[in-house]
């Protein structure tokens, strides 16, 4: 007797984790909620630019909801450094919010410097580069000029990376390092 309620509980105690994994509705007929999913990062190893990447995070959050980037340093899949790098400003990433953003002193002199770290973190999030773009397209990058404030992505990218983090991530994406291309205007 003992065994058969132990079993009824643990039937119910898995249905109740199950039912919100596999899409089913739960008992009560609602259908269940997807959270949006967090992905942490941390700035310490760019104390100069914390604001700015803290700022480039903000943008991102107002704009989607299928994923939230959260400043925790242990917890970190998400790091950012600086330093001075020949070919700039970079995303070392798997699209899935992990890897590394590096944030380069001279291009950061050059350019809006929340743009960089919300540019950067679009990759991160699964968004390619898009140069030929317009100064209201994110990850233009670059492209536009060293006039372009723009630090928020547009519509269309967030709908994208809220379609690519709709059930975690269910995009595909290798493993890369993105170098910003930066165009010479004469």
């Amino acid at each position: 007797m003992l065994r058969k309620a132990f079993l009824a509980v643990a039937l119910a105690a898995a249905t109740t984790v199950v039912a919100p994994l596999t899409g089913h509705a739960s008992a009560g007929g609602a259908p269940p909620t997807a959270a949006a999913v967090n992905v942490y990062y941390d700035t310490s190893s760019a104390p100069t630019f914390a604001s700015a990447i803290r700022q480039g995070a903000a943008n991102w959050n107002a704009r989607v909801s299928n994923v939230k980037l959260v400043e925790n340093r242990s917890a970190a899949t998400l790091r950012y450094r600086e330093g001075n790098d020949p070919r700039g400003s970079y995303a070392s990433t798997n699209g899935h919010g992990s890897g590394t953003i590096f944030i380069d002193y001279t291009q950061a002199r050059q350019y809006y410097v929340t743009r960089i770290t919300a540019h950067e973190t679009g990759h991160a999030l699964g968004l390619p580069d898009h140069y030929s773009g317009p100064c209201s397209e994110l990850m233009s990058g670059g492209g536009p000029g060293t006039s372009c404030t723009v630090a928020s992505p547009n519509a269309t990218e967030a709908a994208r990376v809220n379609s690519l983090w709709a059930n975690g991530f269910a995009g595909t994406y290798e493993w890369k390092v993105i170098y910003e291309q930066v165009p010479v205007h004469s």
